[in-house]
């Protein structure tokens, strides 16, 4: 079978991409998750622990990556967030030509928070960017009750504005209710399904 037509499923924080992500697998569709991949590579035995471990030994606890380690060297060393992905990025995008070369679907979706931010869009065939208005994002977030209004803050100043990624996008997909993003969901693949038939 050829290769899948692949979907970049993308959207900042708080906005409803694994919800999102969920519905394209109930139609079906495979799905890849990046921040899976990243768990996998960093759990005891994975690919990034051993080369990891070369850089920084003490982040390495009972032969898995530990995040708050991790966390806490790129607190104190500017240079951190730069070797790790050096490490880290090679494998996960390896990660992902892997499940793309075991697919056996005519559509996949690869799941990446930063696929605009990381130069990852030139890479799928479609970018579908997961949306919502400000207020609802905010709210989500803060009432996960996992981080408090400034760390919020910070992770949006790092990722692409919201705008910015809806004037790039392919689709855009609204998640203001799940019943609006299910439907959404299943439109955007009839639309590529129909041009896959006429390409």
């Amino acid at each position: 079978m050829s290769s899948p037509f692949v979907i970049g499923l993308t959207g900042s924080i708080g906005m409803g991409k694994t919800t999102t992500a969920r519905m394209f697998e109930d139609a079906g569709v495979p799905v890849w998750d990046a921040d899976v991949a990243v768990h996998r590579l960093y759990a005891p035995g994975g690919l990034a622990v051993t080369p990891l471990r070369a850089i920084r030994p003490d982040i390495v606890r009972n032969d898995g990556v530990d995040r708050t380690a991790l966390k806490a060297w790129m607190a104190e060393d500017p240079t951190a967030l730069e070797r790790i992905e050096s490490v880290v990025h090679p494998l996960v995008a390896e990660d992902r030509a892997g499940f793309l070369a075991r697919c056996r679907s005519d559509i996949a979706v690869v799941d990446v928070p930063l696929l605009f931010e990381t130069g990852a869009a030139g890479s799928v065939d479609a970018v579908v960017v997961v949306s919502a208005p400000e207020d609802l994002q905010r709210r989500r977030v803060l009432r996960r009750g996992t981080m408090d209004p400034a760390t919020f803050e910070a992770i949006l100043a790092k990722q692409m504005p919201d705008a910015e990624k809806r004037k790039r996008a392919d689709y855009v997909i609204e998640t203001r209710s799940l019943e609006a993003a299910r439907a959404q969901v299943h439109s955007v693949l009839t639309d590529i399904r129909e041009k896959m038939t006429h390409a």
